[in-house]
């Protein structure tokens, strides 16, 4: 059962009220208004509401890739390493409560997943949220971890989150909406932002279709954060992989390049790929601490 803590953190998406668990389940969520909301049977909670969002979720199909692509262990690495930064934060930050992580675009949840056992493995267990617009990761984020709070809901919109109520803020992958992360993060909150770097993927990119880096990255995620974030440290991580025509292929589809890419031809190709392909993935972890 998902902890009440957790739920004290959450508002609700329409009147924006604070949410609490309506019985001794949590599996519905409650408002003072009278907004309920029910878990899937999945396990998530579906906050798009009024028109929902105008962006396009993740299908079925690149989510499953996502799962195989991350469940095989190829970016463990750095999953290992976005829990290592954060659990500094989270250890250190709680001041005898438990402390919060937000995971914005959890996708299915691999990366939260590492955060939660580094903190049980230093005996200082925390509590989670996870938000994505694709109910299709989600159903896989909430069976990955059943202990967090996992919703739909759409990051340019105002999260469904207190001020002040989580210590660090996780974001591998996925869109940055600085002024609502500066609002939810505690003082003392740290922001966790995965980017690629130049070449990565490269040896694949091509040839599948996925998309290429764009220039001046770094510049551009600096300038989305400014305003609301110092850069306090970053880290650069590089993985050479030795990748099955399969998995190439999955890696390829579990992008953004999968909104668009040819299904039929891209198994084609996959189908001529050597039996290993080595494949260079280039990372950059940065971190930012919230302006005063």
């Amino acid at each position: 059962m998902l902890p009440a803590s957790v739920a004290s953190a959450l508002l609700c998406p329409v009147c924006r009220n604070s949410l609490k668990f309506g019985d001794g389940s949590g599996r519905t969520l409650v408002c003072p208004a009278g907004h309920s909301f029910d878990a899937a049977k999945q396990g998530y909670f579906n906050f798009l509401v009024g028109k929902g969002t105008v962006f396009e979720a993740d299908a079925a199909d690149m989510v499953a890739a996502r799962f195989e692509f991350l469940s095989a262990g190829h970016y463990r690495p750095l999953a290992d390493a976005v829990a290592e930064l954060s659990g500094r934060v989270l250890a250190g930050g709680a001041g005898g409560r438990p402390a919060t992580v937000l995971d914005a675009g959890t996708g299915t949840g691999h990366y939260l997943r590492a955060v939660l056992d580094r903190m049980l493995l230093d005996g200082a267990p925390a509590t989670a949220i996870g938000v994505d617009i694709s109910k299709f990761a989600l159903r896989r984020a909430a069976k990955l971890n059943p202990e967090a709070v996992n919703l739909v809901s759409d990051v340019w919109q105002p999260l469904p989150v207190a001020d002040d109520a989580v210590d660090v803020v996780t974001v591998v992958f996925a869109p940055r909406n600085a002024a609502e992360f500066a609002r939810v993060l505690r003082p003392g909150g740290r922001l966790v932002v995965v980017t690629p770097r130049p070449g990565h993927l490269a040896e694949v990119a091509g040839q599948t279709g996925m998309l290429g880096i764009e220039p001046a990255k770094d510049e551009r995620l600096a300038a989305s954060l400014e305003g609301y974030f110092s850069a306090s440290g970053s880290r650069d991580l590089d993985l050479d992989l030795a990748l099955s025509p399969a998995d190439a292929a999955r890696l390829a589809l579990m992008g953004p390049a999968g909104h668009h890419l040819d299904r039929a031809a891209l198994a084609t190709l996959s189908a001529g790929l050597p039996p290993v392909t080595a494949v260079s993935a280039r990372f950059r972890i940065s971190v930012f601490e919230p302006r005063s």
